[in-house]
């Protein structure tokens, strides 16, 4: 008997990662409806996709259209584009956690949450902390099937102009062969691994729920 069609969610589908898991999932046979919340209109046509446009910092406005089987947040900032702490905060820790509560009180059992390598609450890097922070306020809501992907650099075609990040990519393109054994999980990543290991993980079972960087890249893989 065959499966009936998903419906998954995606929150940052205009972004590196968001956008390659937007066009996987619109291809993915298992998926009927691909709902984008998103701040900024699409460049994209697609009898699957269903777009949602908004203010995703009052993300609970569109919370009777927040329904589905499965969340993609893929949400995040940087500091070069937003250097005001609290609206970084607002982003990154707020977008998230009310993602998940809408998750949570909408009946989404699978939520899946794109952090950094590096994450701690705890830090005394603001960006780190706030990382760790929405870690631990995303898995508080106690979403059966919660997984948290920290992942290291990032790797693949960006529209937008980040030079920092363009340095570091020219850095790691040398650093990441000397990047080894227990070294491995700092080694730079494509974007279209962690997209590729989100839809794995969103339809297999694994027992983490924190899953590393050269994880992402072996489930891409797997």
């Amino acid at each position: 008997m065959d499966q009936p069609l998903k419906t998954a969610i995606i929150l940052g589908a205009t972004g590196l990662t968001g956008g390659i898991l937007l066009d996987k999932l619109l291809e993915d046979p298992r998926y009927g409806c691909v709902k984008v919340f998103s701040r900024s209109p699409l460049q994209k046509d697609h009898p699957k996709l269903e777009v949602h446009l908004g203010d995703l910092l009052s993300l609970s406005d569109f919370k009777p259209h927040f329904m589905g089987d499965e969340v993609y947040c893929c949400i995040g900032t940087t500091k070069a584009k937003t250097p005001e702490k609290e609206k970084y905060k607002a982003i990154d820790y707020g977008i998230p956690l009310e993602a998940a509560k809408l998750s949570k009180e909408n009946g989404i059992d699978t939520f899946l949450v794109i952090s950094a390598l590096g994450a701690d609450p705890g830090s005394g890097i603001f960006y780190n902390r706030v990382k760790g922070e929405m870690e631990e306020a995303v898995m508080g809501k106690g979403i059966s099937r919660t997984y948290i992907l920290q992942p290291a650099l990032i790797q693949g075609p960006r529209e937008e102009s980040r030079p920092g990040e363009w340095m570091a990519r020219k850095l790691f393109s040398v650093l990441d062969v000397l990047l080894v054994g227990p070294l491995r999980k700092y080694k730079s990543i494509r974007a279209e691994d962690i997209a590729t290991a989100m839809i794995w993980l969103a339809n297999n079972e694994i027992s983490l729920n924190r899953i590393v960087s050269d994880t992402i890249k072996d489930l891409a893989h797997a």
